[in-house]
């Protein structure tokens, strides 16, 4: 990867939230444990640590990846950083620094109106050398910034802001193996219902649950990772009508247990290459696609069996989403001389 330099001194150091499981900390978990098994020297660094508990979170002990307390700033080592946490960057000298992508709308939420965010906000997009900001600044051509995405939405959003392309690398993710397994021996009913994640596009949901009282919708919440694995398995359809930051989770986990998937055309879903399930399941999100939504609902109970086969291609994309993403991390650090 042009920019960086690894070599059998160099250590890898991977920042993530202390004592959080969601979709991204579980990929950073997942990226330090792929990196460790091609025999690089991989730890977490985990950040917003409280008192003397454990950062890390039970969902992550299985990986068995070591962690650090603090981050040695050489010129040998690198520091991976998701795109909600550059400030951390800003702490660095000599390390070399890479932002992952994972979530393009988290970034600019992550950036917060007072007056005193916004100041370290610029200082921030001056070093990562976005030009299309709500701020101005010059590219730093001096110190330069590696950056992953996990998304076609991320890398193009980036490469509009005149990132430099050849310091972008292509690195995805995958989900969690229990999903990806489980599914080859389901043996759930599928019964007709609708699940939809309550935190995300709730206004269109609403309007949606309203138009149609006689349609089952249950909320993905509150629940154990089998517990959701057991409501995907046995809904027909998954529904999500709010923002896509990057290529997200919950959608993936509901086609591979063999729901028909229904989103709008925002952010990442706007894109085939990152949702890649046919254009009659993509909505605008308006008050006139509430009759369609609900038409194509129905549509997937009383013809399931039909309906789902036109998801096949996207299942085969997830099930091999683990290999791509191991071949994808061997690409960039074979470019790194390892």
């Amino acid at each position: 990867m042009k920019g960086i330099r690894v070599t059998n001194k160099t250590r890898i150091f991977v920042a993530c939230p202390a004592s959080i499981a969601t979709g991204g900390p579980e990929l950073l978990h997942q990226l330090v444990c792929e990196l460790r098994k091609l025999n690089v020297d991989a730890v977490m660094y985990y950040y917003n640590m409280k008192g003397n508990t454990s950062p890390v979170h039970a969902a992550y002990v299985n990986y068995g990846n070591p962690y650090e307390s603090e981050i040695i700033d050489k010129h040998d080592n690198v520091l991976i950083v998701p795109e909600v946490k550059t400030d951390l960057i800003m702490c660095m000298v000599n390390i070399q620094k890479v932002v992952w992508w994972l979530s393009v709308d988290n970034y600019y939420k992550s950036v917060s109106s007072s007056s005193i965010i916004i100041n370290i906000a610029k200082i921030i997009l001056y070093t990562l050398g976005i030009k299309k900001t709500p701020f101005r600044f010059k590219k730093n051509h001096r110190d330069p910034i590696q950056h992953f995405v996990q998304s076609f939405y991320a890398k193009n959003h980036i490469l509009e802001h005149c990132i430099n392309p050849s310091s972008i690398q292509y690195l995805s993710d995958y989900l969690n193996v229990h999903f990806i397994d489980s599914q080859k021996d389901q043996n759930e009913e599928k019964v007709n219902i609708v699940a939809y994640n309550p935190k995300k596009g709730m206004m269109f949901t609403r309007k949606l649950i309203k138009f149609a009282s006689d349609i089952q919708f249950v909320p993905v919440q509150n629940m154990t990772r089998e517990e959701v694995f057991n409501l995907l398995s046995k809904a027909k359809v998954y529904i999500d009508f709010g923002n896509h930051p990057g290529k997200e989770r919950i959608p993936r986990e509901a086609a591979i247990c063999g729901a028909c998937v229904i989103i709008n055309k925002q952010g990442s879903a706007m894109y085939n290459e990152d949702v890649p399930i046919p254009e009659r399941f993509k909505f605008e999100g308006s008050e006139e696609d509430i009759p369609g939504v609900i038409n194509l609902i129905k549509d997937c109970f009383e013809n399931y069996e039909v309906l789902i086969m036109e998801f096949i291609e996207y299942r085969k994309l997830i099930e091999h989403e683990p290999e791509k993403f191991i071949e994808d991390l061997k690409k960039i650090f074979r470019k790194c001389n390892i």
